[in-house]
């Protein structure tokens, strides 16, 4: 079934799972194959002395980077595999590329799914929550923006998955801080594993370049997402999270090329259509006859956001700034 341009409401759920688009171990496998296929080559190409062969190993690795992050957002939704073991198995692999936490990425995204609209209560927004910007703020965020330097992507880790007490407090169960705390030295050893084995010099030199070109690009693929568009603000109020049927008009997506949109992003592009059908595996998203309404070419939108100042694009919205994006 390809898109169709609908009315406003999509299909209904059971409509949906009719159609059979649920999860295939077979599916997983050959994404899970595809990423480490990615990786294989990005850093036997980064081990050659040609500059050139250098140089494409390291946007073959930004590729597979941006690959795991799909990977392990799929993952976590039990979305990859139909075996709930392999998706967990997985999840963990592509936290040690994603340099995200699975266990703690879990439980942050269960609640950006439950809260989304509502800017405050979501724990990956609510950082954006309009307010004063001090000068140094705006300068730096504002050129980070403009240079495609990864800031966001960066803070966007280290404030909701690797933050321990934020963690906590959100999550005050002993079970599930045990859980993060686990998790985190897990990733820790094995990054100061590979350090001490590899060496610094030469593992910045296999992956560095390539962990920056990623990172810059998921900038732009998470703030996309739920940036500069109208949401709720509860202030405080005990408030009912928005059913996942309605929360298209607090989200967008991009549309890349099928093959990117598959191959290298799997379905994370059509971030509507996931919100509203969380349990669709990415790749079979655009399956779904309908095609939401804040659904933007990605190469047009991309040139228009980068074009706004962040201090604007991050803390407005399409009301606020008067600016279509």
């Amino acid at each position: 079934m390809a898109p169709r341009n609908d009315p406003a409401r999509p299909p209904s759920a059971r409509d949906v799972v009719v159609t059979g688009l649920r999860p295939r171990d077979a599916e997983g496998a050959l994404h899970t194959l595809i990423a480490c296929s990615l990786t294989a080559t990005g850093i036997g190409l980064s081990s050659s002395s040609s500059s050139a062969a250098w140089l494409a190993g390291q946007l073959v690795f930004a590729v597979s980077f941006v690959k795991w992050f799909s990977l392990l957002h799929e993952a976590g939704h039990h979305t990859l595999f139909a075996t709930r073991g392999l998706n967990t198995l997985v999840g963990h692999l592509a936290s040690v590329i994603s340099v995200l936490p699975y266990t703690s990425w879990k439980a942050i995204h269960r609640m950006h799914h439950k809260w989304t609209g509502y800017q405050d209560k979501d724990p990956t927004t609510s950082s954006l929550v309009p307010r004063k910007l001090g000068a140094f703020e705006r300068l730096a965020i504002n050129v980070a923006w403009r240079a495609w330097i990864p800031l966001f992507s960066v803070l966007y880790r280290a404030q909701s998955f690797w933050h321990l007490p934020r963690l906590a407090r959100l999550f005050p169960e002993l079970r599930a801080r045990r859980a993060f705390v686990g998790n985190v030295i897990v990733l820790l050893a094995l990054y100061a594993a590979a350090i001490t084995l590899v060496g610094p010099a030469a593992l910045l030199r296999l992956v560095g370049l390539g962990l920056f070109l990623g990172f810059a690009w998921m900038d732009v693929i998470m703030l996309s997402q739920h940036t500069h568009i109208p949401l709720e603000l509860s202030h405080g109020a005990d408030v009912a999270p928005i059913p996942a049927p309605e929360q298209a008009p607090y989200t967008r997506s991009l549309r890349f090329s099928r093959l990117v949109s598959t191959f290298v992003l799997t379905g994370f592009d059509a971030h509507e259509l996931h919100h509203v059908f969380p349990f669709v595996p990415g790749p079979r998203l655009r399956e779904i006859p309908w095609t939401p309404p804040n659904e933007a070419p990605a190469w047009a939108w991309i040139r228009r956001a980068k074009a706004v100042p962040a201090e604007v694009f991050l803390f407005q919205n399409r009301k606020t700034s008067g600016l279509s994006i």
